[in-house]
């Protein structure tokens, strides 16, 4: 129907020049409609074109995707072994001397043990050495391109091995971690952004035709001969062009911006390539202002979700209100609510991670090794431990006589008691104490661990077995306890109590708990249909207590690290990249920095293609 046949009464105001509606529909269309246009055809067609666009990028994007990934995983067959044995066999059969001289790959120790004899005022300055944003962002790129092969369980050679365990033993902790999350924002890119096709060098070349058709079209408006044209329509269309000018240069801006831009900037700066513009924007991301900063540091919130089996019970919902969240099936959202608390994360903690990481990296020396510290989860630690003697050969069968699940929760639970313990008693002596940062360090991870097998079980499913059932028994039968021995009747009824209350109510019960004996075993008392793994730690906790203050902490400390690292490891890929589209989690970092530092069974290359030689003598 003709726009002037319209009728008079149309709410809708017609102007004279329709020809500026498809213009908008079809070149500046950023923006979904509701109703019904006046131009179903004309709207149709730029659909089509779309989604066709849409296709053929996605195809693209996908055979990208799948070549960065499966590159590596083409079949090797070479050397030809058959055909070399029949040369051999042939000669032998002919009264030939020959035999076959396997001229190996250079001698990897060999390598690794002379760049060892460095002196130690060179190692030390190397261990100084302070890596910039450059630096770790070009760092975290080269090891992404080698180690992205993670993702689809490819196997990596014990070359790729040293030169990454060589390279993260010579920086800081602070540097290995700032490395660590830049190449965890490079997976990231890959699986759930576009910037694999954008920063390709057809990416680029799109990207530069949609800012010159941008900039013309503004160009051609600008100069054409408004004349007729409704001075509303011109506004609109003013409008429309500058946003979409304003789009484009703001994606060019983080196009320049990103991690991906200043990694492929040595290859520019080696061919001497745009050196003027690539010296400033190095200087802007290095130095430059705190825009550039923020761009660098937001890869991770560095905050790390507390979930504390004590404060769960004390702070539970009362019993009607349990029931009802039970009705409407809303009671684990709303205690994830109440319970999980976010702790910021600490530089300590950082430095004794790495540290332990490092210690147990230059344990592993062969692929037997390798093996053991994998499956260690904190018999390592207390085994390695300086000092302890006796104490310690106790405390062995709370880790490696019981599953992994049993393991956490035995240890969480002596580690809240260790610590109200202490507090109850050097609360009217030595206030130091408190802020001991192995005693921190060893409740952040000891609640971090918790919150990840109770409210991340994906990511525990491969350790934890029945993890799960263990923690509601426990529950049920702290619950029970403390409606038993406490007599305070706002936690009987499970009011909620915070701050100094919270913390004399919980005094009050790790009291009680370790007051009961444990001479005989838990199980030989109820059996064992329930898994409640609660008096257990309490067993666990009066031997730890029977260890001096200094050494008690630090050994926790260690045994928690292995716990964090047994469970990295064991994660399956695919859940620390799924967790990568959720804000990342402590225990992908770690995952992915005992893989640079050597500590995983996917390197089982311990030679490439020995140069098999034919010698046939005279």
């Amino acid at each position: 129907m003709p726009l002037d046949s319209l009728p008079k009464h149309n709410s809708m105001v017609v102007h004279q020049n329709p020809r500026l509606m498809p213009f908008w529909h079809f070149g500046l269309h950023f923006f979904c409609y509701t109703s019904e246009d006046l131009t179903p055809s004309l709207l149709w067609h730029s659909r089509i074109m779309s989604c066709g666009i849409g296709t053929c990028l996605i195809s693209f994007s996908s055979w990208v995707l799948q070549a960065m990934y499966f590159i590596n995983r083409c079949p090797i067959t070479r050397p030809n072994y058959a055909k070399l044995m029949e040369e051999c066999s042939s000669k032998k059969k002919a009264n030939i001397p020959a035999e076959i001289k396997i001229m190996p790959e250079p001698d990897l120790e060999s390598l690794d043990a002379r760049e060892e004899h460095k002196t130690n005022s060179e190692n030390k300055e190397a261990k100084k050495a302070v890596l910039g944003n450059r630096e770790a962002i070009q760092k975290a790129f080269f090891y992404f391109t080698t180690f992205k092969g993670l993702l689809v369980d490819l196997i990596f050679s014990f070359r790729e091995r040293n030169e990454s365990k060589k390279f993260f033993r010579s920086i800081n902790a602070k540097d290995a971690f700032c490395v660590i999350e830049a190449e965890l924002n490079f997976f990231y890119d890959v699986l759930y952004t576009k910037a694999a096709v954008v920063h390709h060098p057809v990416g680029y070349l799109f990207r530069a035709i949609s800012i010159g058709s941008v900039i013309t079209a503004f160009a051609f408006f600008y100069v054409l001969n408004k004349h007729g044209f409704h001075k509303y329509d011109i506004r609109i269309t003013y409008t429309l062009l500058l946003g979409a000018v304003g789009l484009e240069f703001g994606a060019l801006i983080m196009l320049i911006c990103s991690d991906w831009t200043i990694a492929r900037l040595e290859r520019f700066l080696k061919h001497h390539i745009g050196g003027t513009f690539i010296e400033f924007l190095l200087k802007f991301k290095s130095e430059g202002s705190s825009f550039a900063l923020h761009i660098h540091h937001a890869r991770w919130s560095k905050s790390i979700f507390q979930y504390n089996l004590i404060d769960s019970r004390l702070k539970r919902w009362p019993k009607c209100i349990e029931k009802l969240l039970d009705c409407v099936s809303l009671r684990e959202w709303f205690d994830g609510l109440k319970f999980r608390q976010p702790e910021q994360y600490r530089d300590e903690l950082r430095g004794l991670i790495f540290d332990e990481l490092q210690r147990k990296s230059s344990a592993a020396d062969d692929t037997e090794r390798i093996k053991e510290m994998c499956a260690a989860r904190g018999k390592w630690a207390l085994e390695d431990f300086e000092t302890g003697g006796e104490n310690l050969k106790d405390l062995l069968p709370f880790v490696h006589e019981v599953d992994y699940g049993e393991s956490l929760l035995l240890w969480h639970i002596a580690t809240e008691l260790c610590d109200n313990a202490e507090t109850d008693e050097s609360t009217n002596t030595d206030e130091s104490t408190n802020s001991n940062s192995d005693r921190v360090n060893s409740k952040v991870l000891s609640n971090y661990m918790l919150h990840l097998m109770i409210k991340q079980p994906a990511m525990m499913s491969a350790v934890a077995g029945i993890g799960q059932i263990r923690f509601r028994d426990t529950c049920a039968e702290l619950d029970k306890f403390i409606d038993e021995n406490i007599s305070d009747e706002s936690v009987v009824k499970g009011c909620t109590c915070m701050g100094s209350e919270l913390k004399e109510r919980k005094q009050r019960v790790c009291k009680s708990l370790l007051s009961v004996p444990t001479d005989v075993k838990p199980v030989d008392v109820k059996g064992d249909r329930s898994k409640s793994a609660l008096f257990y730690a309490c067993d666990l906790a009066k031997k730890l207590q029977s260890i001096a203050n200094e050494d008690r902490w630090k050994i926790m400390c260690q045994v928690w690290v292995e716990m964090l690292g047994y469970a990295a490891i064991h994660c399956r890929p695919y859940n620390h990249a799924q967790q990568l589209s959720k804000g990342g989690e402590l225990v992908t970092l770690v995952w992915l920095l005992m893989v640079q530092l050597g500590l995983s069974e996917q390197f089982q290359i311990v030679e490439g293609h020995a140069r098999a030689k034919l010698i046939v003598q005279k």
